[in-house]
């Protein structure tokens, strides 16, 4: 059974990496992006707040308008191509995804259903935060990512 929710996120300072980029090459981006994030944080003296996550700007296609990084507690200077940047604050419809990436279309379905019976209407943007690091545990199956809609 799939927990899909209306609940309330104060907006969220992040250090990110935003790019448009084919979705064939998504996994080398968020790898990267990540790596770069980090390296700028540690060069400023900060630390991650929370869960990496990918913030999507319009509808994934062909090509993905999509920010990589972290949430962070104190603004930093950009350096390179990470800049400061936030999640949104307000309602967002949340739901947890259990499984590998790659079998998040589901989800995202189950999401899309819950706006249209509720009568929502979705923001330009999600974002999901990756819960469970897969160099920590491999096994795609028990991977948890919080899939987070802002309603307008």
């Amino acid at each position: 059974m799939m927990n899909i929710r209306i609940t309330e996120h104060p907006q969220q300072a992040t250090a990110a990496v935003r790019e448009k980029v084919p979705m064939a090459e998504l996994t080398e981006f968020f790898s990267r992006a990540f790596q770069d994030t980090m390296t700028a944080l540690e060069d400023q003296g900060l630390h991650p707040t929370g869960a990496p996550f990918g913030k999507y700007y319009g509808r994934p296609n062909a090509m993905v308008d999509v920010e990589a990084g972290f949430p962070v507690g104190t603004a930093i200077t950009p350096a390179g191509s990470v800049l400061p940047g936030s999640l949104p604050g307000g309602r967002v419809v949340e739901a947890m995804h259990i499984g590998p990436y790659d079998t998040m279309e589901s989800t995202y379905s189950a999401v899309e259903r819950y706006f249209a019976d509720a009568k929502l209407t979705p923001g330009a943007v999600m974002w999901e935060s990756y819960l469970t690091d897969p160099e920590a545990e491999p096994d795609p199956a028990k991977w948890h990512t919080q899939i987070c809609w802002p309603i307008d």
